[in-house]
Formats: structure tokens, C-alpha cells, sequence
């Protein structure tokens, strides 16, 4: 059985990576596209070869569509989600779910009583060198996990500066965009859940409206784990990381927070050091695979609209704190709480 898309939002994310990994899929087949501008949606369809291209919510949900993947703006997502659940498509949806974890919560109810699947587009947690570092603590290679970094500070392309660092009203900012990565991957390489955040944002210049373009955060989590993570949009020639140390042993991954399936994972350990191997398959692939499997029973979403929950609660707590000055509780069921 074919799994036939609809794409809500004519989109560069859509166009770089979801429109291949949804034709990956031996069952994927992509029928739709919806644009609010006619001549954009249009002009997209042609180049993506998909065969209808719509201007209204209405007419993607009436057309010949299974499951929906939602790219638009941040606060587009709640409606445009509700409204894809009503009509029993599955959802598959861009990260933050919402502009409040509050409304999340309410993606993910409607879901569960529509008896379709939500998913969060966290792509991270599909990259082979994650999932190494996630199978290392798992199995002990680094003993009891103490500490985590991770170096996520870049430079935002031109080409995607617009809302993001303009409009608060549409859910800009560094904390929105990439925090919620963070707290995702910390989750699900540790297997552990923050529960106390303390944030410093920064505007160092390409952001305005009020919006941050900068944070730093230190993160508790429930084992007892402290990490520390650095979101950017200014930083050039940063590059990316990730760290986790033990009683045991340490992970370095280098390059491996991007939406491609490349950098290093090395172990060291009092033997000495080892380069770990991971596959190299292309995320959205594997995030797609997961996601069609949970269409027809067979798993769920590598990341689930509880996921999705949990990660922007985290930024929610973030930009609490950074607002404050104080470190802010991190309760998915109730929101964050100074």
C-alpha cells in the first residue's frame, strides 16, 4: 500500500531533503503541494514534478493524500496540523511543533484520538554518528555519562535569514530553530530527560525584533548528567560538536550536528583511541522509512509528537530563563516552571 503525500508549504527543506526521502520509500509517493502564494506553488510543482499544486488548506486535505508533511512557518503549524488530523491524514510535522508547548500537547491529544500518526521532524536523531554515540553509552563503552557539550553556533544562509531573525510573531529566533535541536539530540543520545535549564541569549547583530541570534544553555537532566550547548546564526567558522564524558571513557563527534550524513565519532578510553563506524545513510531517508513504518503499524516515528513536546518545552524553559536570569524546571506535562 502507497503511502501519497501532501506537502504544506512550498519549502526550501522540502526541496533540499523531504521530496527525495519521501521518493525514496519502495511505497512513497508525493501527489500535492500547497503554496499560499498560486504562482509560487505552481512554479514548485513543475520543478518537483508533482502533479497538483493547490493555494489553500482545504484543497490539499480534499485531494488524494494519506499523510501531510508541514514546513511552513512556526506559527502556522498548530491550525494547519488540527486541521490535517480532523480530516484523519498523518502528520508528520517541522520542529517546533508549535509556538508553545501547550499547543503541542494539543497536536499530539488530537492525534491520539484521530488514531493517525504524528510525527516531529527532528533529523538529527536519524544520523549514524548519533545513533553510534547513543548505542556506546547504551552498552557501557564510556561507563556512567558525567557531562555532554554540544558546539552548535553557525552562520544562517542568506538565503534563509528572512523570518527567522524578523519576525517574532512567526516564532523566529536561535532558540526556536536550532535550541530545539539541541534538546532533542542531547535526549536521545544520553536516554535521559533535562529537568532544569539555565540560558543567556544574545542578538550579536543579524537578528532584530527582539529576537535572539545567539544562546548559550547549561542543561540538568534527571540522572544527573550537567551538558552545556551553544545555538548560533553568526559564527562562520565555528563548526559543529558534540561531546559526552564518562567515568570510563569520552565521545568526540565532530561535524555532526547538519542535515548530512558526514562527520566523526571518536571513543577514547584508557585502551586508547577508537574512530567508531556508522552508516551514512541520508537522514530524511531513514526518518521517512521510520515514519511510513508507523503509518502501517509496524514502529513509530524516530521522533514522536511527544518528542517534539519535550524539545520545545526545552527552548520554551530556555528563553525563560535567558528572560529571568534564573534557571528554569522542565516538565513536559506542565510546561517550564521558574
Amino acid at each position: 500500500m502507497s503511502v501519497r503525500w501532501g506537502l504544506i508549504g512550498a519549502s526550501t527543506i522540502a526541496r533540499q531533503f523531504m521530496i527525495n526521502a519521501i521518493r525514496a520509500q519502495a511505497d512513497g509517493d508525493i501527489t500535492a503541494v500547497m503554496s499560499s502564494n498560486r504562482e509560487r506553488g505552481t512554479s514548485y510543482a513543475q520543478e518537483n514534478n508533482i502533479p497538483l499544486a493547490v493555494s489553500t488548506l482545504d484543497a490539499l486535505l480534499n485531494s488524494d493524500i494519506d499523510a501531510v508533511y508541514i514546513s511552513t512557518t512556526n506559527e502556522l503549524h498548530l491550525e494547519q496540523a488540527l486541521a490535517a488530523i480532523k480530516a484523519g491524514k498523518h502528520v508528520l510535522c517541522e520542529k517546533p511543533l508549535a509556538l508553545s508547548s501547550a499547543d503541542a500537547r494539543k497536536m499530539v491529544a488530537a492525534a491520539k484520538a484521530a488514531g493517525v500518526v504524528l510525527g516531529t521532524n527532528h533529523h538529527l536523531r536519524n544520523a549514524g554518528s548519533h545513533r553510534a554515540m547513543r548505542e556506546a553509552i547504551a552498552t557501557g563503552r564510556i561507563g556512567k555519562p558525567v557531562a555532554a557539550r554540544v558546539f552548535h553556533s553557525v552562520y544562517l544562509p542568506e538565503n534563509l535569514q528572512g523570518w527567522r531573525i524578523t519576525k517574532p510573531e512567526a516564532g523566529g529566533g536561535v532558540v526556536l530553530d536550532i535550541t530545539v535541536h539541541d534538546a532533542d539530540t542531547l535526549r536521545f543520545v544520553l536516554g535521559d530527560d533535562p529537568v532544569e535549564i539555565s540560558a543567556f541569549t544574545q542578538s550579536a547583530g543579524m537578528a532584530n525584533g527582539g529576537l535572539e541570534d545567539g544562546a548559550m544553555c547549561i542543561w540538568r537532566f534527571k540522572s544527573g548528567v550537567i551538558a552545556q550547548s551553544h545555538e548560533g546564526f553568526t559564527t562562520k567558522f565555528a563548526g559543529t560538536g558534540f561531546e559526552v564524558h564518562g567515568s570510563d571513557g569520552s565521545l568526540f563527534a565532530s561535524n555532526v550536528m547538519t542535515q548530512k550524513p558526514v562527520g566523526s565519532v571518536l571513543l577514547r578510553t584508557a585502551k586508547g583511541e577508537e574512530e567508531l563506524n556508522f552508516d551514512r545513510e541520508d537522514l530524511y531517508t531513514r526518518s521517512l522509512r521510520q515514519f511510513h513504518a508507523a503509518i502501517h503499524g509496524d514502529d513509530q516515528p524516530s521522533a514522536t509528537g511527544e518528542d517534539g513536546v519535550w524539545s520545545l518545552t526545552s527552548a520554551e524553559a530556555a528563553l525563560q530563563s535567558a528572560k529571568s536570569g534564573k534557571a528554569v524546571a522542565i516538565d513536559p506535562k506542565l510546561g517550564s516552571t521558574a
